[in-house]
C-alpha cells in the first residue's frame, strides 16, 4: 500500500472511483492523500464485490426465473469473475435504469445500513430464501447491495 501511496503523491494526482466513474483530484501533499484515501475507504468499507449483472434480450441456457419479478437470470454460478445475465419480460416493473444498465452488486454485512441515505430504487427483498437485495441509485448507475444469511 505504501509504494502505491508513494506513487499517487508522486504523481500529485489521485484517480477515485465514485459509482462508476473516476474522479480527478490534484494531491498536495501526503497529507491530503491520506486523508481522502481514509475518506473513500471509510465511505465503503464492509462492501465485497460479488458480481455484475448485464440486461440481455437474448434467453441464454440455464436462465433460472424469479416469478414476482419477472425476470431471468443465469451464469453467475459458472463466471469466475461473477458475470450474470439478466432478461426481463415486457410487463417487468422494475426501474427503467435496472432493466437497460449493468448493475455492480456487493455483498454487505448489513442491507439496512448499506442503504440508508442513498437513493433507493428498489427496496429491500428477498429473491431467495437467506437472501436480501436493494437496489440504490449511485451517479446515474444502479448499484446493488446483497446480504446473505449465513448459518450458524
Amino acid at each position: 500500500m505504501r509504494s502505491i501511496c508513494s506513487s499517487l503523491c508522486t504523481a500529485r494526482t489521485l484517480f477515485i472511483l465514485s459509482g462508476l466513474s473516476f474522479h480527478k483530484i490534484r494531491i498536495h501533499n501526503n497529507q491530503t492523500f491520506h486523508k481522502l484515501y481514509r475518506y473513500r475507504m471509510n465511505a465503503v468499507s464492509g462492501l465485497k464485490y460479488h458480481h455484475i449483472g448485464i440486461p440481455t434480450k437474448e434467453p441464454m441456457e440455464g436462465e433460472v426465473y424469479l416469478k414476482n419479478h419477472k425476470v431471468y437470470y443465469c451464469g453467475y454460478d459458472r463466471s469466475e469473475f461473477g458475470i450474470e445475465w439478466m432478461r426481463y419480460e415486457e410487463d417487468c416493473q422494475l426501474p427503467e435504469i435496472v432493466k437497460t444498465l449493468p448493475h455492480v452488486a456487493f455483498q454487505v454485512d448489513d442491507l439496512h445500513e448499506a442503504i440508508k441515505g442513498r437513493k433507493v430504487i428498489i427496496q429491500p427483498n428477498s429473491p431467495s430464501e437467506g437472501v436480501m437485495v436493494a437496489f440504490i441509485e449511485e451517479n446515474g448507475a444502479p448499484i446493488e447491495f446483497i446480504q446473505i444469511r449465513t448459518s450458524p
